[in-house]
């Protein structure tokens, strides 16, 4: 007898022969096997196959068609180890079966059936079907585990950008709604330029992150109304290499990656002129260079306390010209393409009110 376990596996047995038949299903029942399916229509057994789950098929090669090697065909894409099929073969037909193995099947039991032979390889190959379906349901158990544990860490990285947006926020007077509004225009530029659903996503998270480092800059820098001295210029163009220390020790999270390549590099211009590194053209990465765009289109189009915003005429004029000395020209076309879209999205999300407090700087 089998062990429990092999008992009760769904066997399936075809053979047009219906006295082979009998003797087959009664031989498996002998042995202990609880669940046996038995066909002499093959049509009917493939049938049955393709549309139901089952441990171990006995198979017949020579019936009406379907024959066993069009049944093998039918399965030839399975997993051989979890679906194992047995072909049912004479000593003499040494061709066939070396047909019936190179189409898929994983074992022969020869005719007449010999019970203690057919015992041994009926047990050996539900042993190899039940483990390997185990093994599988395991490992897909794990990669789910795997996935649940990756959607926690991207929310557990996306509630720290969020936590940081806060931070920049409390030392933020001037900006207003600016932050979310950064998201929303990159979001929109950079699915306009083509890239992927991720992506867009992607830069929609980490783009309000673009002036994180400010949080390190002096109150009497950050808050100054008049125009800040080279000396003050120089401490306030750090909070670009500041905003990337704060997040570049999460490097091995996309997401937070993206943030802390946008707080390093959404000052660079294209000409080379822009800072901490002085990168120029596509060494700038595609994220900063999308951010930088649509921080000066926003910055320009909003109230500030030491100005009014600009007229759309002038904003998009001005943009225009700085195509190919700050901004990357092909998305300059992108955004000149999507213009209308790009500014109603930004009343969308305007300040709700003037702000009364004194500015930050770093626009400049």
């Amino acid at each position: 007898m089998l062990p429990e376990a092999l008992c009760k596996a769904q066997v399936v047995v075809i053979d047009n022969t219906t006295t082979n038949l009998d003797l087959l299903e009664s031989s498996l029942r002998t042995l202990g096997i609880q669940q046996i399916k038995s066909f002499t229509n093959s049509a009917a057994g493939l049938l049955w196959l393709q549309h139901n789950p089952w441990d171990l098929l006995l198979l017949d090669l020579n019936m009406p068609a379907p024959d066993g090697f069009d049944i093998l065909k039918a399965f030839s894409t399975r997993d051989i180890s979890c679906a194992p099929i047995l072909i049912a073969t004479t000593l003499n037909e040494a061709q066939e079966r070396r047909r019936a193995l190179q189409l898929g099947a994983n074992d022969c039991i020869y005719t007449p059936v010999d019970v203690p032979e057919l015992l041994l390889r009926v047990r050996t190959n539900l042993n190899l079907s039940l483990a390997s379906q185990s093994l599988k349901a395991e490992r897909k158990l794990l990669e789910q585990r795997v996935q649940e544990r990756a959607q926690q860490l991207a929310e557990t990285h996306k509630a720290t950008l969020r936590s940081l947006c806060r931070a920049a926020q409390y030392r933020d007077n001037e900006t207003g709604n600016h932050i979310l509004r950064i998201g929303e225009l990159a979001a929109l530029l950079a699915k306009a330029s083509g890239q992927s659903a991720e992506w867009v996503e992607s830069i929609r998270q980490a783009a309000p992150m673009h002036d994180i480092g400010k949080i390190a800059i002096p109150d009497q820098i950050l808050n100054k109304s008049s125009r800040l001295t080279e000396a003050e210029r120089q401490i306030m163009n750090t909070h670009a290499r500041i905003g990337y220390e704060i997040l570049h020790d999460f490097q091995h999270a996309p997401l937070m990656a993206m943030a802390a390549e946008i707080a390093l590099n959404h000052h660079e211009k294209w000409n080379g002129n822009g800072y901490p590194n002085g990168l120029a053209g596509e060494a700038i990465p595609l994220a900063a260079r999308i951010v930088a765009l649509c921080d000066v289109y926003d910055a320009l189009r909003s109230v500030r306390p030491y100005k009014k915003p600009w007229p759309l005429e002038e904003t998009w004029s001005f943009i225009q010209e700085q195509s190919g000395h700050h901004f990357d020209p092909k998305l300059v076309r992108v955004m000149l393409d999507i213009r209308d879209e790009l500014e109603q999205l930004h009343q969308h999300f305007s300040d709700p009110k003037p702000l009364d407090q004194q500015p930050i700087r770093g626009l400049e």
